[in-house]
C-alpha cells in the first residue's frame, strides 16, 4: 500500500503504467519490495482529500505525464496550484469530497470473537478510528461463530467480524438459509497455528496422528480447510483417520488441558496462550502452509450495504484505516496494550506482544522470530474466495456445480475496497486476483474444478 501520488511533483507519475509510489519501474516491483506497505505517511486527513481532488484535476488538464512534468518544471508547484485554483474551485471540491453523503446511522453494533484476527475491528474502538470517520460503534464480544452469524442475520449486529469463508457459506446457503452477504475487507493474513498437547512433542510427523482429536473454530473456516489440506497431503483422511470438531476459540486451551483434544488449528492468542500456560507447543504456523493466506474478515449483509451506503462507506473506511495502522510493525506494542483489557481480548499483554511482534516462545524451549506471524491487509482478493470455494466443494460442503468466479465477485467486494482504500490515502492493487501456492502447489483461480479433481483425498 502506498500514499496518494503528489500531483505537483514533476518527477512523480500520475498514470498507472509504473509503480503507484513512483519509486519503482512496475507495480509488481513495488509490491515485491514494499509488501504493500505505505511508502510514506500521509500527514492529515485534509491533505489526503486535497491529494485526491488535485490528482483528478491534474490528470484531466494534463492527460500526458510529459506535458504535466514540463509545465511543473517551468512554473513550479505553488504557481501551478494557484493557476489551477483560478479555474477550478479546489478548496470547495475538497470539502465536498471529504464530507461525502450524510451518514444514515451513526450508532452501530459490531460483533467480534476475542481473537487477534479481529485486531483492526477491536482497536478501531479504543484508538478512535470509528469516531474519526463520524461513527459511534459499540464492539461486542461474542461467544462463538454460530452466534456471530445468527446475530448478524437477525440484525442485532449491523456488521461483524467473521471467518472469511462464512460470507461465502451464508450466500450459498451452506449451513444456513441463503442470504446475500458481503465481505468488503480481510481483517488479517496468516496469524494461525497448529498447537499440540505437550504429550505429543515427539509426534511431529502427521502420519503418526491417526486417532487424534483436533479442534477448529468452525466448519466454515480457513482453520478447517488448512488442517484438512495439511493432513491429507500426508496421507491422513481428515474424516476417517482423525476427528475434527468445532470448538469456540476461547475454549480451546481448556480442552487441551483437560485432554479432550490432542491439538487444534486455531487463532491466536490461544496458540500462544497454550504455550504461556505450559499445556501445548506450536507445531507450525499456518503461514508455513500458505504464506499470506486470509483468515478473518469484516462482513455485512448486502441489505446493509445497499440501504445505508454512506454508513457502510464510513465503517469500511474505519476498518481499512485501522488495518493500515495495524500493518506497521512500530504500532504493534501499542495495539497489544489497547486490545488486552477484559472487554476486548482479556489476555496478558506479554502474550499479545509475542504474537503481534513475532518474537515468541514455541513451547519447546525455543524462541522464534517471524515478524509476519500475523499481518493485516484489507484487500479481499477474489482468488482467495475461489480457493475457499474449492475446499467447500472438495469436502462436500457445497453440492453440484459452483460458479466460482460469480460467487467470488458477489461476496468479496474488491471494487468497493479499492475505491475506499483510495479515499483513506492508500493505493489498492490494480487487479482482484493474484497467484499463490498452498504447501508448494500452485493455485490457478481460472481452473477451480481441475484443482478440486487433482486431490487424491476428497469427498466429491
Amino acid at each position: 500500500m502506498s500514499s496518494f501520488d503528489n500531483p505537483f511533483d514533476p518527477d512523480r507519475r500520475l498514470d498507472r503504467t509504473g509503480c503507484a509510489c513512483g519509486a519503482h519501474r512496475s507495480q509488481a516491483e513495488h509490491d515485491d519490495a514494499q509488501r504493500q506497505r505505505q511508502c510514506a505517511a500521509v500527514e492529515s486527513e485534509e491533505q489526503r482529500y486535497q491529494g485526491v481532488v488535485a490528482s483528478a484535476v491534474m490528470r484531466a488538464v494534463f492527460p500526458r505525464d510529459a506535458a504535466r512534468r514540463a509545465f511543473l518544471k517551468t512554473v513550479g508547484a505553488s504557481t501551478a496550484l494557484a493557476a489551477l485554483s483560478q479555474f477550478f474551485p479546489l478548496k470547495t471540491a475538497t470539502d465536498v469530497f471529504a464530507q461525502g453523503g450524510a451518514i444514515e446511522k451513526k450508532d452501530l453494533k459490531v460483533g467480534f470473537i476475542p481473537i487477534t484476527c479481529a485486531t483492526p475491528i477491536i482497536m478501531a474502538h479504543p484508538l478512535g478510528f470509528y469516531s474519526k470517520h463520524g461513527l459511534n460503534v459499540e464492539v461486542i464480544k461474542t461467544a462463538g461463530w454460530a452466534v456471530i452469524r445468527d446475530k448478524t442475520l437477525n440484525k442485532e449486529y449491523d456488521a461483524a467480524h467473521m471467518l472469511s469463508p462464512m460470507p461465502l457459506a451464508i450466500t450459498l446457503g451452506a449451513g444456513s438459509t441463503p442470504i446475500p452477504y458481503t465481505m468488503p475487507a480481510v481483517e488479517n493474513i496468516n496469524g494461525q497455528a497448529i498447537t499440540l498437547a505437550m504429550k505429543h512433542k515427539d509426534k511431529r510427523d502427521p502420519k503418526s496422528w491417526k486417532g487424534f482429536k483436533f479442534a477448529v473454530p468452525f466448519d466454515y473456516s480457513m482453520h478447517n480447510y488448512l488442517l484438512r489440506y495439511y493432513v491429507a497431503e500426508h496421507g491422513i483422511d481428515p474424516d476417517a483417520d482423525i476427528q475434527i470438531r468445532s470448538v469456540p476459540p476461547p475454549e480451546m486451551v481448556a480442552n487441551l488441558r483437560a485432554d479432550n483434544i490432542d491439538g487444534f488449528l486455531g487463532p491466536d492468542p490461544f496458540n500462544q496462550r497454550a504455550v504461556y500456560d505450559g499445556v501445548g507447543f506450536i507445531h507450525l504456523l499456518s503461514k508455513e502452509l500458505w504464506e499470506g493466506h486470509p483468515c478473518c474478515a469484516f462482513a455485512a449483509s448486502k441489505e446493509f450495504v445497499t440501504t445505508m451506503p454512506n454508513t457502510y462507506a464510513a465503517l469500511l473506511k474505519s476498518i481499512i484505516d485501522a488495518t493500515a495502522f495495524a500493518h506497521k510493525a512500530e504500532n504493534r506494542k501499542q495495539i497489544a496494550a489497547a486490545i488486552a483489557p477484559a472487554n476486548y481480548l482479556n489476555q496478558p499483554e506479554t502474550v499479545l506482544e509475542q504474537i503481534l511482534t513475532g518474537t515468541y516462545a514455541d513451547g519447546l524451549g525455543g524462541v522464534k522470530r517471524d515478524p509476519e506471524r500475523i499481518d493485516f491487509d484489507p484487500f479481499p482478493w477474489q482468488s482467495f474466495a475461489i480457493w475457499i470455494l474449492t475446499q467447500m466443494k472438495r469436502w462436500g460442503q457445497v453440492k453440484g456445480d459452483v460458479d466460482y468466479k460469480a460467487v467470488a465477485e458477489q461476496v468479496f467486494l474488491a471494487t468497493d475496497t479499492a475505491r475506499l482504500m483510495k479515499e483513506v490515502g492508500l493505493t489498492p492493487p490494480t487487479t482482484s486476483t493474484k497467484s499463490f501456492k498452498v504447501m508448494g502447489k500452485a493455485f490457478d483461480p481460472g481452473k477451480p474444478d481441475e484443482y478440486v479433481n487433482s486431490f487424491a483425498i476428497k469427498r466429491v
